[in-house]
């Protein structure tokens, strides 16, 4: 008999409190008041969440996975102001390869997005339109390295990346690497003490860095030590400079089933969006179906007929 396979699911949730105060027991108070995104749909999940407030709006860029072509792209999914009520949702950024992580962001009057695109060697640069739902490579600010993650900041008048690199023994899960650069666009130079941590209970990229009340950088990461994504814990960095980096973690550690009991395997971003926070959770299952959805893709592969990737529209 074949061994059941271990399939994860993921869902966005936007927590109606900011970044700053969430713990575990406010995470848990919050519970009930917290707008999860629609469902993705069979066989599909949304995560990796990160906002954008436009007016009235707030926009919601989120990876939207798909088992049947193990493939994702970017959608935005966009939210009233008022009272978080969905308007709708549509792809914005499709490629040949698999996106995820979509950190937007403003600079200098312009709309910005970093994808993680490790399949394609690089760390891409996309400027957006006017709508948020055309966007344009600008630019490679690192190229030919497998980067997972890739989360900015601008920090006393330089720019930061924090990123993980994907390799064997689950090294995207253990390593944390830095890049700075004088300006947005680069050049950008790998810090001489990569990497900076190795510590699978804390060293991937889960969300925007932000800065605390006093200037530290702020940096949620990834607890993978029992399974991947399984919690989310805080590094605070204390200096942040060419010759030196300082770090602690804060005791931080938030589950997904703080924050949605059925879906107690995970949480692995915790993004800032001004008054909100945006989370996603994990379910794992363990449906035979999977199997049989793996040999259908494959077959469609093996007779030249795999299904179509999404487009953007």
């Amino acid at each position: 008999m074949f061994k059941r396979p271990r399939t994860d699911f993921w869902q966005v949730g936007i927590v109606p409190a900011p970044i700053a105060e969430l713990d575990a027991a406010r995470l848990q108070a919050l519970a009930p008041s917290i707008v999860w995104l629609p469902s993705a749909g069979p066989w599909r999940y949304l995560a990796d969440p990160f906002g954008l407030r436009r007016g009235a709006a707030l926009h919601v860029f989120v990876e939207a996975f798909d088992y049947r072509t193990k493939h994702a792209v970017i959608e935005r999914h966009e939210f009233s102001t008022a009272d978080l009520q969905w308007r709708g949702q549509r792809t914005v950024l499709a490629r040949p390869f698999h996106l995820s992580y979509p950190q937007v962001f403003e600079h200098e009057g312009a709309t910005f997005m970093v994808p993680e695109s490790a399949q394609a060697g690089e760390v891409a640069l996309y400027r957006g339109d006017g709508s948020l739902n055309h966007w344009q490579r600008e630019c490679a600010l690192l190229s030919d390295l497998p980067v997972a993650d890739a989360s900015l900041i601008e920090h006393q008048g330089r720019w930061w990346m924090f990123f993980s690199l994907v390799g064997p023994g689950a090294r995207d899960q253990r390593e944390l690497h830095l890049a700075h650069a004088p300006a947005l666009t680069g050049p950008w130079t790998l810090h001489a003490g990569n990497p900076i941590r190795v510590d699978r209970s804390g060293a991937r990229p889960a969300g925007r860095p932000f800065h605390a009340g006093d200037g530290a950088v702020m940096l949620p990461v990834q607890d993978s030590s029992q399974t991947y994504g399984g919690a989310t814990r805080m590094l605070r960095f204390e200096q942040l400079s060419l010759e030196r980096v300082q770090y602690a973690p804060t005791g931080l550690l938030l589950q997904g089933g703080m924050a949605r009991a059925d879906h107690p395997a995970g949480l692995h971003t915790l993004s800032a969006c001004q008054d909100l926070t945006l989370i996603d959770v994990k379910r794992i299952d363990r449906s035979r179906a999977k199997q049989w959805l793996d040999l259908q893709r494959r077959a469609r592969r093996l007779v030249g007929r795999p299904r179509p990737l999404p487009q953007t529209v």
